[in-house]
């Protein structure tokens, strides 16, 4: 696989580097790492998210306004390291308290919870919520060994909305939770992508198959099945989807259709048209439906469903007014 870099051990660097180049009056490099801050900080709950370069826009691109404050970046798939995590939290910390909110894996696991001590020694108020929205990951008596994957969206949007309207640190981390424990996504591949440098693929599959529920850094899915129909696809990822947790009929429900690097939005819009129909035949109130490229996995063709079952109550935090680079283009001067 070819790609339009430079050297593979800069993609990391130069990603951040490109996107200071294009949002540099409203984001400041945090010195020393590969994380960005907002220049603008408000007197509130500080949020810093985080994980492995290669998946953008998140997490690079989900900071802002009603999103987090700081976003600190390891390698291509490979978790930021605790010195620059802590550095990242310092940078807004504004005497509020630190959520930290990022993916379910080992590696980030390890270095931000090496970091929140290192802040709690120092006298800092850290939280941290971890994302495992991944029902093909592990089964549901293993929650905590799910990974996350796009679903992770929903929960950086109520918590940057909870920090926006001036809640404590423990009030923003339980609206992270509560989002957190409704939501639940399932991916599925025709195509791996590539680590920059490496020239090989992720994972293999033979032509004409598919991997249902894989990761986003090429681990298997649930099974591997030929490829058919977008429409039976999606049936059968719905299925499992809910089955996890079931959503009573009349419930409002929020959708996210995520492309992980090279479906194209046609396809998406087709995905997207089925699920709308296999929701309202369950009799399930649509809130909001997002589509595009949300979490990819470099040029890996697939998509990711993601079913986010909110109670009314934090609805306004999904709907509250967000300012992030990926999502509305913030980068006008």
């Amino acid at each position: 696989m070819r790609k339009f870099i430079n050297k593979p051990q800069d993609v990391a660097r130069e990603t951040v580097e490109g996107f200071l180049a294009v949002n540099g009056h409203l984001f400041e490099a945090v010195p020393g790492t590969l994380a960005v801050r907002r220049r603008h900080l408000r007197e509130k709950t500080a949020i810093v998210s985080g994980g492995g370069s290669g998946h953008e826009p998140v997490w690079l691109e989900y900071v802002g306004d009603g999103f987090a404050d700081a976003v600190c970046q390891g390698d291509v798939f490979a978790a930021p390291d605790p010195h620059s995590i802590a550095l990242a939290a310092r940078a807004v910390d504004r005497g509020r308290g630190i959520l930290f909110l990022y993916g379910n894996y080992a590696g980030d696991r390890l270095n931000f919870d090496l970091a929140a001590e290192l802040l709690a020694d120092e006298g800092h108020r850290v939280r941290t919520v971890r994302v495992a929205d991944d029902v093909a990951a592990a089964p549901p008596d293993r929650p905590g060994d799910r990974r996350g994957i796009a679903g992770g969206f929903f929960v950086a949007k109520a918590a940057g909305a909870a920090a926006e309207a001036g809640l404590s640190l423990d009030e923003v981390a339980d609206v992270a939770e509560r989002v957190a424990e409704g939501t639940r996504s399932m991916g599925v591949a025709s195509g791996a992508g590539t680590v920059p440098g490496t020239g090989e693929p992720t994972f293999l599959l033979p032509e004409g198959e598919c991997e249902i529920g894989m990761g986003m850094h090429g681990e298997a899915g649930v099974r591997r099945a030929a490829l058919t129909t977008a429409d039976d696809t999606v049936d059968e990822m719905l299925e499992l989807v809910l089955a996890d947790r079931p959503v009573p009929p009349g419930h409002p429900v929020c959708v996210l259709v995520n492309g992980l690097g090279a479906t194209t939005r046609a396809e998406l819009l087709i995905v997207a048209r089925r699920t709308r129909h296999g929701l309202t035949e369950r009799g399930l109130t649509i809130h909001a439906t997002h589509l595009g490229n949300y979490a990819t996995s470099q040029e890996m063709h697939g998509f990711s469903l993601t079913v986010c079952a909110m109670s009314p109550e934090l609805l306004p935090y999904h709907d509250a007014p967000a300012r992030a680079p990926f999502l509305t283009g913030v980068n006008a001067a």
